[in-house]
């Protein structure tokens, strides 16, 4: 493909050091780039150079005059007055001139009489309407609604006052425009700061479908994984290309690291080897060797191996928690409201040592769920009782724990506990924070900085019970996988908020699920789960507007068919009621995020246990479900499998799945990357699994619904 953009050698300071000090790359026609790297390296500052906001102090930046390059605006200007569909119309303001040019040549050719001013009225007209054509001018105003309830906002909203919106939704706004002007190259910082699961997800979707290069700046990794083809590490003011996307990244990071740790080290052993030679004979007998190993160590030193690139990580941890009882919190009949309800009747217990996430649209009432839950908000009705022994630490995503006018050091000090402060500096350390970050007052840490603060400040207040409001906030893409593997690794019990859908992948084990319409589900996995039962229809989607009813709390006695059932719930009809999942078996569980690579979207969900909490309003469906299997048509259904018992079969479904994840789990080791023909017998053994486990499946339906 065509390059469009070349940027060489670019360097700027900020101070004493370099933030990019030597930076080429080349944007081809239709890539799609992730710019990754630690928090503060520059990545911001690159994308402003690109994008002509910010002067380089040397190098260039090369491209055709008539490739346009857009930026999301983080704080964009809206003038008084003017509405929100008006706003994003003058995003396309150049293509309405364009089209009203064409009208207004057509009425000119209809009434003119030279000729040769009609034969360049027409090739005029014939230019015009071939760019109407690309762009897709002809409708514009479909374009216009599609993107703008593509970012999450509503018909009602498009004739408010566009000043009349909150910050986060003028952010959502300019990435609108953004996506309506099309331009050859997009710039994102953060695109997806401010939105929801399905707005980010149609993002995704958008941005891949885009004809557009891209150079993505985000934290998000299934973000990262869904839209991208290349990488860029920025690190050290220098740029490092990885093909593919952040997963390819993080294999192909691991085994250059490696040859370049290797090169180093045999190049710093020559190095010492040549200087001990020299000084030990410099004068003697084998003074002419040592004058050639001299002028050996000058051709080293003049071409001198870069040390690896390797990225610090920091290396989070919570201490061992001490014991609570079984039961953590029991909530009954729990309810929350304001203007609208949020919550209802929420009815569930949460146990020791299970990690809860909280998902739901934005406005749900999931940071008001966490308050009752925490006693500091009254609910409307219902009660909260913790358990023995709980001891709770709460991260607020606002990181009010921490007080601005003392020093770090002192800020993460627990009250009524004795932290000297050489053991408050050493958890400052494992956090990531330097010491000359430790001197430093609260009020001047970025935003990275503050939230590893208020996390170490956690972390020494020795909790049995975490309570984490959006953690993930401001932590580079090194920092969330320290978290997460700090989560996984603690012994207590966690109850959290996150929009990163891999941090919910990677750390979740039960899901708590706030629908549109104030009521709630559980889910026994992680948010690979929930997206498996979304698409196999076994639940709604509580991120799409309108996706579920009000569910009838007493349903007439005759009116039990599964047809009706389908229809309070907006489900499409479908020939079989969905599937009732199977008990899972203790000890398993499915893997998440990158470890199960494409082959998990084939794979079935993990089948949950039945003794999880459930609200009235699940035990309702449940029970409407099943009144309409047995009252769907009257008839049994034939067999298609031979007989089998249930449990025969869930013990199967078991092993295979294990076997699954045993075999995705190979699939990830280096040295079977690196063998072709093991790759393809392990692919051929998957496929072979997954299209038994799928059989299994439909065996267990029939099996429980027949083995009566």
């Amino acid at each position: 493909m065509a390059v469009i953009l070349t940027a060489s050698h670019l360097r700027k300071h900020f101070g004493p050091e370099p933030v990019l000090s030597d930076v080429s790359f080349q944007i081809r026609e239709g890539d799609k780039i992730g710019l990754i790297g630690p928090n503060g390296c520059g990545k911001t500052t690159l994308l402003n150079i690109l994008a002509g906001r910010e002067e380089s102090e040397r190098g260039e930046i090369e491209k055709p005059n008539d490739v346009l390059i857009g930026y999301l605006e983080q704080r964009p200007q809206i003038a008084e007055g003017v509405t929100l569909r008006q706003e994003a119309r003058s995003a396309l303001e150049h293509l309405y001139a364009i089209g009203k040019e064409a009208e207004q040549i057509a009425e000119r050719l209809a009434d003119q009489r030279d000729p040769v001013e009609h034969e360049r009225l027409a090739r005029r007209f014939d230019r015009i309407h071939e760019e109407l054509a690309r762009k897709d001018a002809y409708n514009l105003d479909y374009r216009i609604d599609r993107i703008l309830h593509g970012v999450g906002f509503t018909d009602e909203e498009f004739d408010r006052p566009a000043s009349s919106f909150s910050g986060g939704e003028l952010n959502r706004l300019g990435l609108a425009k953004l996506l309506l002007a099309e331009p050859e190259i997009m710039l994102l910082d953060e695109p997806s700061n401010h939105l929801d699961l399905a707005a980010t997800e149609w993002l995704e979707q958008f941005l891949a479908a885009s004809s557009a290069a891209v150079v993505l700046v985000s934290h998000d990794r299934y973000f990262l994984d869904r839209v991208t083809n290349r990488t860029l590490e920025l690190y050290f003011g220098t740029v490092d290309e990885y093909p593919g996307n952040f997963s390819k990244y993080t294999t192909l990071k691991d085994e250059r690291l490696l040859v370049q740790t290797r090169t180093y080290e045999k190049y710093v052993e020559e190095v010492e080897k040549a200087k001990d030679f020299i000084r030990r004979h410099h004068y003697g007998m084998k003074a002419a060797q040592a004058e050639d190993r001299r002028k050996k160590l000058a051709r080293l030193e003049e071409e001198p191996v870069d040390p690896p690139r390797k990225i610090s990580t920091p290396e989070f941890h919570f201490p061992p928690a001490s014991r609570t009882g079984d039961i953590v919190f029991r909530v009954d009949g729990l309810s929350k409201g304001f203007d609208r309800p949020l919550f209802r009747d929420l009815t569930l217990s949460i146990e020791r040592g299970q990690r809860w996430a909280i998902l739901g649209p934005n406005g749900c009432g999931k940071t008001t769920l966490l308050k009752c839950l925490l006693k500091e908000i009254e609910p409307d009705s219902g009660q909260v009782q913790h358990g023995q022994g709980v001891k709770i630490g709460y991260f607020d995503q606002h990181l009010h724990l921490l007080d601005d006018a003392l020093a770090v050091v002192e800020a993460i000090r627990p009250e009524k506990k004795v932290f000297e402060d050489l053991a408050r500096r050493k958890l400052l350390g494992s956090f990531g924070l330097t010491q000359d970050q430790q001197l430093q007052t609260v009020a001047s840490l970025s935003g990275g900085q503050r939230c590893r603060a208020a996390l170490a400040k956690l972390s020494a207040s020795d909790p049995n019970v975490m309570v984490l409001d959006e953690p993930t906030n401001h932590l580079d893409l090194w920092a969330r996988a320290a978290l997460e593997r700090a989560i996984r690794s603690f012994d207590g019990t966690v109850l959290f908020i996150s929009h990163d859908r891999y941090f919910v992948d990677r750390t979740a084990d039960h899901l708590l699920i706030i629908q549109p319409n104030a009521r709630f589900q559980v889910i026994e996995g992680n948010y690979s789960t929930f997206r498996d039962r979304v698409a196999k229809g076994l639940m709604a989607d509580p991120f799409l507007a309108g996706a579920l009813d009000e569910p009838r709390k007493n349903p007439p006695k005759n009116s039990g068919s599964a047809a009706d059932s389908r229809s309070r719930r907006k489900e499409p009809p479908q020939k079989e009621p969905p599937k009732k999942n199977p008990p899972k078996k203790k000890g398993f569980s499915k893997p998440s995020g990158a470890e199960s690579g494409a082959s998990r979207a084939s794979m079935p969900p993990v089948p949950p246990k039945k003794d999880y909490s459930r609200s009235e309003a699940q035990h309702q469906w449940e029970k409407e479900l099943n009144a309409g299997k047995k009252s769907a048509g009257g008839a049994k259904r034939k067999r298609k499998f031979p007989y089998r018992k249930v449990s025969d079969i869930e013990e199967e479904i078991f092993i295979r799945e294990t076997r699954v994840m045993e075999l995705n789990e190979e699939l990830l080791k280096p040295e079977v990357v690196r063998d072709g023909e093991k790759m393809k017998r392990i692919n051929q053994e998957l496929t072979e699994e997954q299209e038994k486990i799928k059989q299994l499946y439909e065996h267990w339906e029939e099996a429980s619904e027949l083995n009566w």
